[in-house]
């Protein structure tokens, strides 16, 4: 049964069921936190990171962009299903019985006071602190005559012919706005017109007031703040080495330039954004390129679900861009400073050492510093383990790949991409590895939400190349992060194989946490061979003996080790019920996030035996944690730093045999049940102690960590003022280990 399948059941279970029965159904939600509020309460950690002091200046303002961004695609993806929902006449309940209505007035009220909290953040605490480091944000008023006149030159060489005013009038229709893009409503009139009176002493109506609307697009192709030249003489007060002003406002005060003649009434920036969760039926499609080609174009032209404006907006303009699109007064939301933060991405670029933090170049793998070595040698010497961006993406992964595309032995490349880079290695390598003659297998995600542009044209080089493209299981995401090298040796064919945590991509490799194992251990790549052939040959096979496959056998699997821990509880408590026994029944989950209904109830029912289950999870968490009798064993820790936690590692004590694992999947619903995921176990006793590393440092930390409350909330830890070295976070330890670790080899 899917989550709205489930739902609907619940909301019908509560009509029919009187007393007691109604009871237990309420009962069943106050187990769970809502997904949405949980994901607002992530971002507000996110926003955090910009106002907490210790976070670099620049870092801080990179905070401020991210937590947009986040919110950005929050509003695309599930706000715009929400509203897709009540379209629809979809009667359904979130697992803690809120409605699609409930959910969207809960949205709003949570994201008010963020957008408060952030241009607070942004006006009283990081504009001044930039100034006092020589980075002045400037308004048109604040620049001198002399100013004026360098920027209105810059306005008339570089936006003047870019610019295109659109009036709105019987010949000229209210123009397309694209989705998340920042534009000027300009209220004009004609002086030459007689003023014709209103028709009401409260008209907003433009027409009634002798107004005209037109519309100004803030060009994309332009950083949102300009680096104004030569410095001097630019303002009245000390001459420093950065100073900016914002395009809008630059665009705003030489709008007399496009409208020549005309009298400007009124100008509102504003920025619209619109529904990405598009449906689509694979089922029918003869073509699933040309369904995501269209749903791109659908999506173009999606409706609008959200337009930010700015504060305490004029009426006209308010009136004719809420009617246009369509959209009711909770849709609006008067952004009290800025209307887009990613705009700052431009600053927190800005080449200041001493504001950003320290730099990190990841190293090579110690097993890997040997740059003239076969790297299959080292494989066939036992497996290798990757933490990225700790361990360089280049030296392992990429190495890996372009080894393979080289090397002549190699008959056969196979390889997912779900979201790779726009100048990715790979992709001219494997090409390459085709003209040679090799066998080159690619599946290609079409359904990479927000990265099926991108996908559809690598698709497209790549079969125009001579690769083999595939595009998955109708129905599901392939997800899985796996690429497996089929390479002829002496003693026959024999497979290699990495399996990862995260995407093929060498840019978010150095942003993102992530874990990959190199291997060529029969026991994983000949399941590995069977992944590829249900992918690409829709094998039905239902199991497979040592790599979890979602959705085959991962969910029955990981059920099957909690009971297992469930199990190995009563000999734990005839032994006293020790709760600092070594030998205590333990599960430790790093993820992304938890939302799973069914393993969450599966963790409840650990928690209540005894099993002591402690969760790293990043983002939104549906499980609420330390509730008597139901899951006071249970902890819930959040990292957010400089780093993005993406990796994935799964832990059981297995009454001290244990057991790790690392792979693509988060315990959600969708992961487990509508995409193709691959969980790999790593038998490496060595590279099993680097992953309880990893964990250790985790759950022990006291400046990146914050601890999620029953009541929903997260509370950040404190490091101890007597003790210096807990004020060293996860990623900054993991830095310095892995500085020390290279160190030693090359000593």
């Amino acid at each position: 049964m899917k989550p709205n399948e489930e739902a609907a059941a619940i909301s019908r279970a509560e009509l029919a069921a009187p007393g007691k029965e109604l009871q237990a159904v309420r009962a069943e939600r106050a187990k769970f936190f809502n997904r949405e509020s949980s994901w607002l309460e992530f971002n507000r950690r996110v926003l955090h990171e910009a106002l907490d002091p210790r976070t670099p200046l620049l870092e801080r303002v990179g905070f401020l962009a991210i937590f947009t961004s986040n919110l950005d695609e929050y509003y695309q993806k599930r706000v715009g299903g929400l509203k897709r929902q009540i379209d629809l006449g979809v009667v359904s309940r979130t697992p803690d019985g809120m409605m699609p209505e409930d959910m969207l007035k809960l949205i709003r009220e949570k994201v008010l006071p963020m957008l408060k909290q952030q241009a607070d953040c942004y006006e009283k605490i990081i504009k001044p602190a930039l100034a006092k480091n020589g980075i002045h944000m400037l308004n048109w008023n604040e620049l001198t005559e002399h100013g004026k006149h360098l920027a209105r030159d810059y306005f008339k060489k570089n936006l003047f012919p870019v610019l295109t005013p659109i009036a709105v009038d019987p010949g000229h229709p209210f123009p397309f706005i694209s989705n998340l893009s920042t534009s000027l409503g300009v209220m004009l009139r004609n002086p030459n017109d007689p003023v014709r009176e209103s028709t009401s002493e409260f008209s907003t109506d433009p027409e009634d007031m002798g107004m005209q609307f037109a519309r100004v697009k803030v060009p994309a192709v332009l950083p949102g703040w300009i680096k104004l030249k030569n410095p001097n003489h630019m303002t009245s007060g000390q001459e420093d080495e950065f100073r900016f002003i914002n395009l809008e406002d630059l665009i705003t005060h030489n709008l007399d330039e496009l409208f020549r003649g005309m009298e400007i009434v009124e100008v509102e920036s504003f920025r619209i954004t619109r529904n990405a969760d598009v449906e689509r039926d694979e089922e029918d499609a003869e073509d699933l390129l040309e369904l995501i080609s269209q749903e791109l174009r659908d999506r173009r032209f999606a409706r609008a679900v959200r337009l930010e404006v700015q504060h305490d907006p004029y009426k006209p303009i308010h009136r004719v861009l809420s009617h246009q699109l369509n959209l009711k007064q909770d849709d609006v939301y008067e952004m009290p400073s800025l209307l887009d933060y990613t705009d700052l991405w431009i600053i927190n670029g800005l080449n200041v050492p001493e504001l950003k933090y320290k730099p990190w170049t990841p190293m090579t793998p110690p097993r890997l510093a040997d740059e003239d070595s076969d790297i299959f040698n080292i494989i066939r010497a036992g497996d290798v383990l990757v933490h990225h961006p700790y361990d360089s993406f280049g030296s392992s992964v990429e190495r890996f790949i372009k080894a393979a595309a080289k090397d002549p032995k190699v008959v056969t490349i196979k390889l997912t991409l779900y979201r790779t880079d726009k100048d990715s290695p790979f992709l001219p390598e494997l090409i390459k590895a085709a003209e040679m003659g090799k066998q080159v297998v690619v599946l290609v995600e079409l359904k990479a939400r927000f990265d099926e542009e991108r996908n559809v044209q690598l698709a497209r080089q790549l079969e125009q190349a001579g690769v083999h493209v595939v595009y998955g299981v109708v129905g599901l995401k392939t997800h899985t992060k796996t690429a497996l090298v089929v390479r002829h040796e002496e003693d026959g064919m024999r497979c290699y194989a990495h399996i990862g945590t995260g995407n093929y991509n060498s840019k978010t490799a150095k942003l993102y946490t992530d874990l990959g194992i190199f291997t060529c251990d029969p026991r994983l790549t000949n399941d590995l061979i069977e992944v590829f052939h249900f992918i690409t040959g829709r094998s039905i096979k239902t199991d497979f003996d040592h790599l979890l496959i979602a959705p085959i056998n991962m969910r029955r699997r990981f059920m099957e080790m909690i009971d297992r821990e469930i199990g190995y509880c009563e000999a734990w408590k005839s032994r006293g019920a020790d709760p600092e026994d070594p030998n205590r029944p333990t599960i430790i989950a790093k993820m992304n996030s938890l939302e799973d209904k069914i393993l969450i109830n599966k963790l409840y029912d650990a928690s209540q035996a005894g099993v002591r289950v402690k969760l790293i999870v990043r983002g939104f968490c549906s499980l609420r944690p330390g509730v008597k009798d139901l899951s006071e064993n249970i902890t819930v820790t959040s990292i957010i730093g400089r780093f993005l936690e993406h990796s994935r590692i799964y832990h059981f004590h297995n009454d001290g045999n244990h057991e790790y694992y690392i792979g693509s999947a988060d315990w959600m619903y969708r992961n487990l049940n509508n995409r193709v995921e691959c969980i790999a176990p790593i038998y490496d006793l060595t590279l099993q102690k680097k992953l309880q590393l990893i964990l250790d440092v985790s759950l022990n930390d006291q400046r990146q960590a914050w601890d999620l409350q029953p009541d929903g909330t997260y509370i950040q830890r404190q490091p101890d003022p007597n003790d210096t070295t807990t004020g060293i976070g996860t990623q900054q330890l993991l830095m310095d280990h892995t500085r020390q670790e290279s160190a030693s080899v090359n000593l």
